[in-house]
């Protein structure tokens, strides 16, 4: 294979051979692993929170059902959906192991180990059988996949009939003088923030870009149709800084 037939992948603004990327990824949640609950709060003022319950609200979950959190590590959506549904079951599948390990504490601390199981595992290639979940989910996680389209085909898989997906990522505001604002605020503060906080500006760097480098709403929504998806939507945030999207396996 020459240069020019390589496959490429965007982390953050640099275009580097898609085999690289998983690696680079897992090194940022390497290292922010035990700031990361801290550093969400810190970046958005605490609006995550909102924006997590807000996926809740829209999930309405049973405790008859079965969750699985792709790239959950540290485990705030799983608790949501057990809190709301006392007999449900969650399995959080995260690629790096030290995010798991920052999750299990809280579980720990929530008293909710018993009904969670922790999976290291790759969001294109799930260590899960066809139609195992009733429900899936991934938080501010698929912008950091190498190729999101196979991370949704993977979902549509593991998911029963029935079964729904939800994705919660950063989006573009559909203010053009907004975004310039937003975009201020990110390339400048948050950065400056992780350095700070975390002793890792270089991981916020990179963070901060690939949001910006997410498709938007509309584009991911025809992304996640294309996977076998039926019922697409989707819902703005925060004026779309956010957006929850939703569809159903039919």
């Amino acid at each position: 294979m020459t240069d020019s037939d390589r496959k490429t992948a965007q982390f953050g603004n640099e275009t580097v051979p898609e085999e690289e990327k998983a690696g680079r990824v897992h090194g940022v949640f390497t290292s922010v692993a035990s700031r990361y609950d801290l550093m969400n709060d810190l970046m958005s003022g605490g609006v995550h929170r909102l924006w997590k319950d807000a996926m809740m609200d829209w999930l309405a979950p049973r405790s008859d059902q079965r969750l699985l959190d792709v790239a959950g590590g540290t485990g705030d959506i799983a608790f949501r959906f057990l809190k709301r549904a006392p007999g449900a079951r969650a399995t959080i599948c995260d690629m790096t192991e030290s995010m798991l390990f920052e999750g299990r504490k809280r579980a720990e601390a929530e008293k909710l180990a018993d009904q969670l199981d922790w999976v290291v595992g790759d969001a294109m290639a799930l260590p899960f059988d066809d139609a195992s979940f009733d429900v899936y989910t991934i938080s501010f996680g698929i912008r950091n996949v190498t190729r999101p389209a196979d991370a949704l085909a993977e979902a549509f898989r593991v998911l029963r009939s029935g079964g729904r997906l939800m994705v919660l990522e950063f989006s573009q505001l559909p203010n053009p003088g907004m975004q310039w604002l937003y975009d201020r605020y990110s390339y400048n503060v948050i950065p400056a923030m992780g350095q700070i906080f975390a002793s890792d500006r270089d991981s916020y760097q990179y963070l901060v870009e690939s949001i910006r480098q997410f498709p938007d709403q509309e584009t991911f929504a025809g992304m996640i149709r294309e996977a076998g998806f039926d019922q697409v939507k989707y819902r703005n945030l925060t004026m779309g800084v956010a957006a929850l999207h939703s569809g159903w396996k039919l």
